[in-house]
């Protein structure tokens, strides 16, 4: 056997390296206790008819937000945060923990400390049941607990945060829209009173129907009063005083007939039939005006109250546990798969040993 050994030190080496690996994860290795929760995202509605601002985040929803939640979780910024609450520093960099899984010191740069936390803080996405599930690893079960919790917490206030804020701004741009449409509507209102005070009408279109009214009065009497005219000439002479007074009433009317039909258009001046056609285009657009005006104030209305509410909750599917037995380090299981891996790499360099040597021989 020492022979052998002697001849392969590959497999002395192997079997010094199981035996260290044995030994560490079997005696040396600190438990790690591990909490666990399951969360989606929400977003409470107050009126589906109202302007919904929960679509502002990014153009995101569903599974974007969790998404946006999960990068926010394992971010520079909620590890400092967890850092100001917990000190997570001193717990992990806590002498009693043996000295591969510890922190190196309660002093190394966030960038180091942030790649240590990736070891122990796990979070994963699961697209086909679009919910989060957030793993964390602590060397006491209340610390384990105590960072899932606050991870849910700062992960919903920063998620309500970051949709109040797009809220805002755009409350903020629709108040600027409203001012600016209500500068708009005074000024089309404004416009319409001073074309009624120059024309000196109040309502063009009723004006003409009055007008249309009286033509056609008049052209009814006229033509009661040509057929009157007609029967009289078959019997009495043309300079009769009757007919001659007849048609002098027939020219007059026939005359006022000519005026109204002037007032309704000419091809100069400002017949009725444009003056309409002018205030009915400003009265279109004094109509418009207004309506865009009701309209920017009812979304600012709606964008205020979205603004003030919280936009995001985060519901728990399985709250942070407790652990009450450590499950990490898989001592038997990391065993197993080292020493495996180990007579693998053993085998294999033993057998390129082998070759190089026959091929000498």
């Amino acid at each position: 056997m020492t022979r052998f050994l002697k001849n392969n030190p590959f497999w002395l080496l192997a079997a010094l390296a199981i035996l260290v690996a044995a030994l560490y994860w079997g005696l040396l290795a600190t438990d790690r206790y591990v909490s666990r929760a399951h969360i989606v995202l929400q977003s409470p509605e107050i009126n589906p008819a109202s302007l919904n601002v929960s679509s502002l985040l990014s153009g995101t929803s569903g599974s974007g937000d969790l998404l946006l939640l999960k990068d926010h979780l394992e971010s520079v910024a909620m590890l400092r945060s967890l850092q100001e609450d917990l000190d997570l520093r001193s717990h992990y960099s806590n002498n009693d923990i043996d000295f591969l899984a510890r922190l190196e010191s309660a002093d190394v740069p966030i960038e180091t400390f942030h790649k240590y936390m990736q070891g122990r803080i796990n979070i994963v996405f699961d697209d086909y049941a679009s919910l989060l599930k957030v793993e964390v690893q602590a060397y006491t079960p209340e610390m384990a607990q105590q960072i899932t919790q606050a991870l849910l917490e700062e992960g919903e206030r920063h998620m309500n945060l970051m949709g109040q804020r797009l809220a805002e701004e755009q409350v903020d741009f629709i108040d600027e829209q409203a001012q600016i449409l209500e500068k708009r509507l005074y000024n089309a209102r404004d416009r319409m009173l001073e074309f009624q005070n120059e024309k000196g009408l109040v309502a063009p279109a009723q004006t003409i129907e009055a007008i249309f009214g009286t033509v056609s009065r008049l052209q009814a009497e006229l033509a009661l009063l040509n057929a009157r005219i007609k029967a009289l000439s078959s019997y009495q002479s043309a300079s009769s005083p009757e007919i001659r007074r007849l048609r002098e009433e027939a020219s007059a009317m026939e005359e006022q007939i000519r005026i109204e039909q002037d007032k309704l258009a000419r091809q100069s001046g400002d017949s009725l039939n444009k003056v309409s056609a002018e205030y009915k285009t400003l009265e279109m657009r004094a109509d418009f005006a207004l309506e865009l005006y009701s309209n920017t104030l009812t979304a600012l209305e709606s964008t205020r109250i979205e603004a003030a509410r919280k936009l995001k909750q985060v519901s728990i599917l399985e709250y942070p546990t407790l652990p009450e037995y450590p499950i990490k380090p898989e001592r038997l299981y990391n065993i197993t798969v080292f020493a495996l891996i180990t007579l693998l790499i053993t085998a294999i360099l033993q057998l390129i040993v082998t070759v190089v040597r026959d091929h000498r021989d």
